[in-house]
């Protein structure tokens, strides 16, 4: 009888994972992960919660920001944030589309245009425009969090 049980019990967790794997809806899902990253956007531009900015990452995210070195982990990343977020003037934003699905639908990619206003050469704020590529994954905890994030200018006409 309670091999029986086991058994039971197996087939059932066997069958619940495959009718989740089953569930994955792209569209859906897409949508979700657009939200959760313009969610994202709006509080970096902001810029007054750091801890909610940094919690978009995973924990061993990456990243890769023009003409900087890379960045890696949470805690290097938070000291990345919070000092960009001091200088005067800083502000970024961005907008991300095409989300793409890896096959099993635990990754996902995005490309996205952004704009970062800095201080200029004379002191002037100057905004730059650039493009980026983010990738994401689904966490254990049902989140999707950016695992690398890198960004450049768009090409000169």
């Amino acid at each position: 009888m309670q091999s029986a049980r086991l058994i039971l019990v197996l087939v059932i967790s066997v069958l619940t994972g495959a009718c989740s794997t089953l569930a994955f809806d792209p569209a859906s899902e897409s949508q979700k992960l657009l939200r959760r990253d313009a969610e994202w956007a709006d509080l970096a531009s902001a810029g007054k919660d750091v801890e909610r900015i940094v919690s978009y990452w995973s924990d061993d995210a990456v990243v890769i920001p023009q003409g900087q070195p890379v960045v890696e982990g949470k805690a290097a990343i938070r000291a990345f944030v919070t000092s960009s977020l001091q200088i005067p003037g800083f502000k970024i934003h961005w907008v991300s589309e095409k989300v793409t699905f890896s096959p099993d639908g635990k990754l996902a990619y995005m490309r996205g245009r952004n704009t970062m206003t800095v201080p200029g050469a004379n002191g002037a704020s100057v905004t730059l425009a650039g493009r980026g590529v983010t990738i994401w994954r689904l966490e254990p905890d049902g989140q999707w969090r950016c695992v690398v994030d890198i960004w450049n200018d768009p090409p000169r006409n």
